[in-house]
């Protein structure tokens, strides 16, 4: 049993909305970056791709509530809705912009290194989880950490959650 110095402290939730919210936003940009790499547009899909992947970065290692999309969200769309019903640990959504990142990155590596149709294909795959969290409110990144969690792999909070 933890005496409480050994129990570690719970950070402030995040509203559950404000990563749906930059799904949302996600999503739109790689269903562009998708259809630029099926018409041939390499060139523009690999640049918009790698932006993405930046994003993504941001998320992951800076943390989900230092995210430009959770900016936006805390400043334009926030103080027009009710407050949530419940606050969210930050730690999945961060996890799951180190997996969306993982992702991109890898299909910007592999076309780097001349492997075809992959721009698009590593862009679906991210549209389909970006488009699952904000329409249907399902983060598959965020399953991923609570089942590497379950499964004692990586300690609850143990990903860069500021």
């Amino acid at each position: 049993m933890s005496t409480p110095e050994q129990t570690p402290t719970v950070r402030a939730g995040i509203d559950p909305r404000s990563p749906r919210f930059g799904a949302g936003i996600t999503a739109v940009l790689l269903l562009v970056d998708v259809f630029l790499g099926l018409v041939g547009a390499t060139t523009a899909a690999f640049w918009l791709l790698l932006v993405i992947a930046l994003l993504f970065a941001w998320g992951a290692f800076a943390g989900i509530r230092r995210h430009p999309y959770g900016a936006l969200f805390r400043t334009v769309v926030r103080p027009r809705l009710a407050p949530p019903a419940e606050l969210e640990d930050p730690a999945p959504p961060t996890f799951a912009q180190g997996v969306g990142l993982v992702v991109t990155g890898l299909g910007l590596l592999l076309h780097l290194l001349g492997v075809p149709a992959v721009l698009p294909i590593a862009a679906a795959l991210a549209f389909v989880a970006a488009f699952l969290n904000s329409a249907f409110g399902y983060c598959l990144g965020c399953q991923i950490y609570l089942l590497l969690v379950r499964a004692g792999v990586i300690r609850r909070g143990g990903v860069a959650a500021a």
